[in-house]
């Protein structure tokens, strides 16, 4: 069944399932190049659920101690990427469940730099041919549309980071969360439009 199985991975055009199926075979090499390839998407995506740096950074080491525990299990039905996305949504959804009495998240920009083992970067750097006014303003902008989103319900926040700001499918956001299509389209049209809402009365006032 499992030879079956990864015939049907080799199949597959996704361009991480040669290093998953040595990660399949024990391989921890190839799981570091995995890590390497998605951190900083799946640490922008639990951050943008979470809206806390060190909940993100717990939430995506967490995310990759599982994804590489289950890795066994994975059948290729769906992207690597996109599977590893729905281990991480699920690990920040439970987080926030862990933080839903804390009364204030830190106040920051996803701008702000990242400390790692091999020194520091930015999330999202700006450009240094844009004037430094314009980099502020939109460095409080983004600010002001991050506060915005943490203002959606869970259901509404997370369609909205998987489709708007990651660029997911309507078919790999089904993968990812197991709703069907209709759901989704309902929900984004929701968070669209109360976004956009909250969007007029921040921004606004800029």
């Amino acid at each position: 069944m499992s030879n079956t199985m990864d015939d049907k991975i080799k199949d597959s055009t996704d361009k991480d399932l040669e290093f998953v199926l040595l990660c399949k075979k024990g391989n921890i090499d190839a799981f570091e190049v995995l890590v390497e390839r998605y951190q900083k998407r799946m640490l922008n995506i639990a951050y943008r659920i979470t809206d806390n740096y060190e909940d993100a950074c717990e939430v995506v080491q967490e995310a990759f101690l599982s994804a590489f525990k289950s890795i066994k299990k994975f059948r290729g039905e769906a992207k690597f990427s996109t599977w590893l996305t729905g281990i991480t949504i699920n690990h920040a959804k439970n987080r926030l469940k862990q933080i839903k009495s804390r009364y204030h998240h830190e106040g920051s920009s996803i701008d702000d730099v990242f400390e790692t083992d091999s020194g520091s970067y930015n999330m999202e750097p700006q450009s240094p041919e844009i004037p430094i006014v314009e980099q502020l303003v939109q460095k409080e902008v983004q600010a002001q549309v991050q506060k915005c989103i943490n203002s959606l319900d869970e259901e509404y926040k997370e369609v909205v980071v998987l489709r708007d700001m990651q660029g997911f499918s309507y078919e790999e956001i089904q993968d990812i969360l197991k709703i069907p299509e209709g759901t989704i389209k309902s929900r984004l049209f929701r968070a669209r439009d109360a976004l956009r809402n909250c969007l007029k009365k921040v921004i606004g006032g800029l």
